[in-house]
């Protein structure tokens, strides 16, 4: 199962034994997770973020991720050879598929400890990263290390978007999750030819929409079983989608359905420190928007007047209330955790 031009940390291995014991060197989560790929189960155990829910432990099919590694390697023209960096934490199924991309494509890899500012520690170039909107954002004076990267585990809001725009670095957007083992879409962030912009599905995905407008992917090669989203979609086409936000944070608000992360979009262009807008229950409206900013109070007032003079935003899509967090609630991914921090403020 390792493919005759993988090298890791510029070492080569002969067999599976070989590498084993050259992980006894590397980090525990790395090691751990070699072991796991190398036994004879047809299976490894990974965890999910729990950023829409509790986390819990699947399982997913080895055949499944190595099928996965070879759609990505094909959609990216990634093939052996191709020099990688794996700077994400290997406790989790994007920093897990790093390695097997490696194995099963031959790829030459190499591991830095998954911090903020990965690209800070490396002197060389890559054909190939993943990385989380943090560390693209701390990247960019460095991303000319990197020829293609693609960035999940959040969304890259309007402010980042316009600082890779002239970047020669190639990025992209990916959608996925777990389930899916990794990404099953993909969207490309700059040097865009095509707008408006939309994701585009892997070969082999078939994609519709259930009564909720909600996603669901049918990808037989990485998944048995349909799965059912809680993401809103628009359909551009059988392979290409807009991502319009969670079904399980739609607001109504007297009887006008909001969609927060629409409405997060636009307020990105007035507001610099982290927030989110929810809905909370009111007496009239059955649910109110408002709006939460993660840090102590400042000029509020300013504030308010800036979003009423917003054009970008409709009348109902005007926070009623804004409230202030001194530090959000994250996953141990730093995927905002809203109903928790709405916890902290009594809502």
């Amino acid at each position: 199962m390792i493919h005759k031009n993988f090298t890791l940390n510029n070492t080569s291995f002969n067999s599976e034994k070989e590498l084993l014991a050259y992980a006894m060197d590397l980090p525990e989560e790395v090691r751990s997770f070699l072991e796991e790929w190398f036994h004879k189960d047809a299976f490894v155990v990974v965890q999910t973020s729990g950023s829409t829910g509790i986390p819990k432990s699947i399982q997913l099919k080895k055949e499944y991720m190595i099928n996965s590694a070879i759609a990505t390697g094909e959609f990216f023209n990634i093939r052996e050879n191709t020099t990688a960096l794996l700077c994400l934490s290997v406790n989790y199924i994007a920093g897990k598929m790093m390695l097997v991309r490696a194995l099963v494509l031959g790829w030459n890899l190499d591991i830095v400890a998954p911090v903020s500012n990965p690209l800070l520690q490396v002197d060389k170039e890559y054909d190939f990263t993943a990385m989380v909107p943090l560390q693209l954002q701390n990247s960019l004076n460095n991303l000319h290390k990197v020829k293609k990267l693609i960035v999940g585990g959040g969304v890259v809001d309007n402010s980042l978007l316009n600082k890779i725009q002239k970047i020669n670095t190639q990025i992209f957007a990916t959608y996925g999750m777990t389930e899916t083992i990794t990404h099953i879409a993909v969207k490309q962030l700059n040097h865009v030819k095509e707008t408006p912009n939309f994701y585009k599905v892997l070969p082999n995905v078939i994609i519709y929409k259930d009564r909720r407008n909600c996603l669901v992917i049918k990808a037989s090669k990485v998944a048995k079983e349909l799965i059912i989203t809680n993401d809103v979609v628009q359909l551009i086409s059988e392979k290409q989608f807009e991502w319009l936000g969670r079904y399980d944070n739609v607001i109504n608000s007297g009887g006008i359905k909001l969609h927060p992360e629409k409405i997060e979009k636009k307020l990105d262009a007035i507001i610099n420190e982290r927030f989110f807008v929810a809905g909370v229950f009111d007496v009239k409206l059955g649910e109110k928007l408002i709006l939460v900013i993660e840090g102590t109070i400042f000029e509020k007032e300013e504030l308010e007047e800036n979003i009423l003079n917003l054009s970008l935003l409709n009348k109902f899509e005007i926070p009623k209330e804004i409230y202030f967090v001194n530090h959000f609630i994250e996953t141990e991914t730093k995927k905002i955790q809203r109903k928790k921090t709405l916890d902290l403020i009594g809502l």
